[in-house]
């Protein structure tokens, strides 16, 4: 199965990829996401809840992310069982500056099998393109209130705090986590 989408986010491309590297932001912003944690700079283990047409399923998943090439682009692979099916998959992703923001853009391809794949190709589809929306709209939500707290705080006090070293591991592995894990959700 393949998905691709793009969506517009109101930041620039480099604060975006530090979203992207927030385990707390993808947490929040990973329907039904209940874990996730960091194994190494590159790997990453997830669990979520969902309901998948009549299956409601635990997930849990182990993620990698390869071929980092910050704040461009990085691809992410994982594979994850639950009581109703398994899933693997690759999602290429990649960061364009625009005049307003920048755009993401994904391309997923995953094979599901068990279960969940017993509901049909549509339905599993429009649930992972659902899914896929649920994330990168929270996702959007989040990081712009965030900005708007910064606008808030840097008004209050203008103090020089020391630059945080970006680990692109967590930011790959969130956004990774975050496609492949809605569509891992919807096509176990």
């Amino acid at each position: 199965m393949k998905l691709t989408g793009s969506y517009k986010i109101n930041l620039e491309k480099q604060k975006v990829w530090d979203a992207l590297n927030d385990p707390e932001i993808l947490k929040q912003a990973i329907p039904g996401c209940e874990e996730f944690n960091k194994k190494s700079d590159t790997e990453f283990s997830a669990k979520a809840t969902n309901k998948i047409g009549p299956f409601n399923a635990t997930f849990s998943g182990d993620i990698e992310l390869k071929d980092l090439n910050p704040p461009n682009s990085y691809k992410i692979s994982g594979s994850g069982n639950s009581l109703v099916g398994f899933a693997s998959g690759e999602a290429k992703v990649k960061l364009e500056d625009t005049d307003k923001g920048t755009n993401l853009i994904y391309s997923v391809e995953a094979q599901v099998g068990g279960k969940i794949a017993q509901v049909g190709s549509r339905l599993i589809d429009m649930t992972a393109k659902k899914m896929a929306d649920i994330f990168f709209g929270k996702f959007s939500e989040l990081i712009s209130s965030e900005k708007v707290e910064e606008k808030e705080n840097s008004s209050i006090a203008d103090l020089k705090t020391p630059e945080k070293k970006i680990d692109y591991g967590y930011l790959t592995a969130a956004v990774v986590l975050g496609i492949f894990l809605i569509y891992w959700m919807f096509l176990k």
